[in-house]
């Protein structure tokens, strides 16, 4: 078997610090922890004829597991779906850590790791809203596909940016292009992203307090938790829909 690469050189092949200070290039629990151990699995995989492209259909996988893990009544389905989020995650790293350093980036591997993120977000809010809907109302199951929809616009609107600057010949909008040119939604945006409240519509971040929802409903005997959460969730999210919608569409990245 091939020896594998130093740490030193891989590092610099595979985690290009362009991207990884990017403000949108990179998950702040991948520079926190993950970037370390996703460095050390990929210096193992490199090693084998396992494809990127393969590494990124397992991202999916673990994904939308975690939806379905909270189907499981109790801790445990919780327990697993934060565990397959962190997977998720680390695969997330490592597909395109192997992509660099085997030279085999494509744009296959770029679609199928965008309809994952999409996937597996949604999958967990779907979850979290037939878990709630097992223990009490079936509405809950109308308020997690609710909130699935409102995650899916949310990266939609993202991602629509830079179809719609494609199909009129421009480049992909840099920083400056993404401020809004009205003060109020400058201030709106900038408080925001202050608290950090964007951070619970994606799944890493929500699996987690869908985790800490589920040992206060062990701890009570109730759902009440997860759904107060699910609640909270959905309202966060469709919020963010509205104001990411107007923060677009008064900058300048459509221009």
């Amino acid at each position: 078997m091939v020896a594998a690469p130093a740490l030193a050189e891989l590092r610099e092949v595979c985690q290009p610090q362009a991207k990884l200070r990017s403000r949108n290039g990179e998950h702040w629990a991948g520079r926190l922890y993950m970037r370390r151990v996703s460095l050390r699995t990929t210096r193992q995989l490199v090693r084998t004829r396992i494809s990127p492209d393969t590494l990124t259909w397992t991202m999916v996988v673990c994904g939308v597991g975690a939806g379905a893990a909270l189907l499981i009544p109790g801790l445990t389905g919780a327990v697993l779906a934060a565990v397959l989020f962190q997977l998720f995650l680390l695969f997330d790293c490592v597909d395109g850590e192997v992509a660099r350093w085997k030279g085999q980036n494509s744009a296959t591997g770029i679609y199928v790791d965008r309809l994952g993120a999409y996937l597996a977000d949604a999958a967990l809010m779907t979850g979290a809203g037939f878990r709630v809907a097992y223990d009490g109302s079936a509405y809950w199951a109308s308020v997690g596909l609710a909130t699935a929809l409102g995650v899916v616009l949310l990266k939609a609107s993202t991602d629509l940016v830079d179809v719609a600057r494609a199909r009129r010949g421009l480049s992909v909008a840099d920083d400056e292009a993404a401020r809004p040119r009205s003060e109020g939604v400058a201030t709106v945006r900038r408080l925001a992203s202050a608290l950090k409240i964007h951070r619970l519509t994606n799944g890493i971040e929500a699996s987690l307090v869908l985790l800490a929802a589920a040992v206060a409903d062990t701890l009570t005997g109730s759902p009440a938790p997860t759904a107060a959460t699910l609640a909270a969730l959905a309202v966060i999210t469709w919020l963010m829909v509205v104001a990411h919608l107007a923060s677009i569409l008064s900058s300048s990245r459509l221009r």
